[in-house]
């Protein structure tokens, strides 16, 4: 059996007008995440642990933001997306580990249904899927409320 690791990370600022989407689960708040796709900073970071882990790129690469196809896209279905690459490619999710770096708001009340979300979309039981929220301690960007980071580690096998 063959076992790969892959790292992802993923930053986006806040900006007015938009919905906070995290792990596919609305968050209220009076702000969202700016970006071409839905902007889910998780989703993405965990995109790219899996891409990384079985060395095919990143979500950049297979998702652009110079195509239109992909404007307000939603992530869960992009991790889709992902997961069928990896099994066309003979791979299996064992788990993921995610951080989500956010000095607000509070997630805490909101981390089982992101867990929900993306190991329904990934095929897993949600035992296999670990997410975490943390602050900065009001410490560089994601403390100064600019914006919102993630962290993923993704193990697959072959």
């Amino acid at each position: 059996m063959m076992i790969r690791v892959g790292h992802g990370y993923d930053v986006h600022r806040f900006c007015e007008g938009r919905r906070l989407i995290l792990g596919g689960t609305v968050i209220p708040y009076e702000m969202g995440l700016l970006g071409h796709s839905d902007a889910d900073v998780l989703v993405h970071a965990v995109m790219d642990a899996l891409l990384g882990a079985a060395a095919l790129g990143d979500i950049g690469m297979h998702f652009p933001d110079s195509d239109k196809a992909y404007k307000d896209a939603d992530s869960l279905i992009l991790l889709k997306g992902v997961c069928e690459l990896l099994a066309e490619k003979g791979y299996s999710v064992s788990n993921i580990d995610a951080t989500v770096i956010a000095q607000k708001p509070k997630l805490r009340p909101y981390i089982d249904d992101m867990r929900r979300n993306i190991a329904e979309v990934m095929g897993l039981d949600i035992g296999c899927i670990s997410i975490k929220a943390t602050t900065e301690e009001k410490l560089g960007f994601t403390g100064r409320l600019e914006g919102i980071s993630a962290h993923c580690v993704a193990l697959i096998y072959k």
